[in-house]
Parts: structure tokens; sequence; C-alpha cells
């Protein structure tokens, strides 16, 4: 799976004038965990996975991937299928993504402390929406400590909330991503 995200960012590179593979400094995750939370009147829903995938280049162009079916903490197994049969349809959408570039011009090779936006196409349900997301990272020693925190709107990406369950799940989910990339040898 990580050879194919690869492939799509260095096939990403040589539509670009100047870029070549020659020039180009990857970074690749190493460890993450992405948690979600929706904290509705009468039920907490709450899982993460330390499954995400990703690159990111020193062009700060990046690509995230998650499958959605490696979430895990749920309440209980019943809360985890309605999760990825009712809301997510992981049988239709596997995975979510995001990819896009870091807006400001910074080099993350060199060491340092980072608070940037990401612009990207965030890819969850089929839906793909373009999302400013503010990102904090620490460059030291060759490698990206990245945080941050954001909500995404169900109704954004056609998810729907039964009226029957709208006490149990909240429209609007928080999102947190903590994880570490180090420079691709």
């Amino acid at each position: 799976m990580l050879k194919v995200l690869y492939c799509l960012l260095f096939g990403c590179f040589l539509l670009v004038p100047g870029i070549n593979s020659a020039q180009t400094i990857i970074f690749e995750l190493s460890s993450s965990i992405v948690s979600f939370h929706s904290a509705a009147p009468n039920e907490l829903v709450s899982a993460a996975s330390d499954k995400m995938m990703g690159i990111l280049d020193n062009k700060n162009f990046f690509l995230f991937k998650v499958d959605i079916l490696t979430f895990k903490g749920f309440n209980s197994p019943v809360q985890r299928e309605h999760f990825n049969e009712n809301y997510m349809e992981t049988s239709l959408y596997t995975h979510a993504s995001y990819s896009g570039k870091i807006i400001e011009d910074v080099d993350l090779v060199k060491e340092g402390v980072y608070d940037v936006r990401a612009k990207g196409k965030l890819d969850i349900h089929g839906i793909k929406q373009e999302q400013i997301i503010k990102v904090h990272i620490v460059s030291k020693n060759g490698k990206l400590a990245i945080k941050s925190n954001f909500k995404i709107l169900l109704a954004d990406y056609n998810i729907k909330i039964p009226r029957i369950v709208s006490d149990k799940l909240s429209p609007v989910i928080n999102v947190k991503v903590d994880c570490i990339m180090v420079l691709k040898k």
C-alpha cells in the first residue's frame, strides 16, 4: 500500500516541470494515531487507528491514507458494526485520504517548530472536500512530529444520521492526528 502512495506522489512530481526524483526528499510515516470523537447528548463514540500511511516531500506535497476498517476502540462491537455498515459504508468506501500541499513556504528538512496550514482534498465516504487544516510540526534529527486537531461535519460527506439516533451521534466529529515521519533513505 505504501508503494502505491509513493507511485502516486512520484507520478505527480513527473508532471511538475523542474522536479525529478533525484531532487526529491521524502518523509514517510513511521508511526501514527488518527482518532475521532463524537460527543452526543446520550452517547460517546470514540475510536482510533494506528494504521495510517503517508508521505511528504521537500516541496511540501503530502498524501495520507487510512483504511476505515482499522479503527478500533468503540464502546461495543455493535457500535463498531453500525459505524462501518450504516455510516461509513466501508463495503463501498474503504478508506479516507487527505492529499495536498502545505500553504506556507517552509523547509521542513531544517530543524525547527512550524505552525502551518495544510490545504488539500479530504476524501471521506466517497466525497472529496477541500479543507485547510492547521498543523503543528516539530522537525528534529530527520524526524517530523506532527499534531493536528480539526472538525468534520458529517453532512459535508453525505453521512446521514437517522432521526431515531440523532441524540447518539454528533453531526460534528472531532479528529485528532498525532504522527511521526522520518526521512526516507
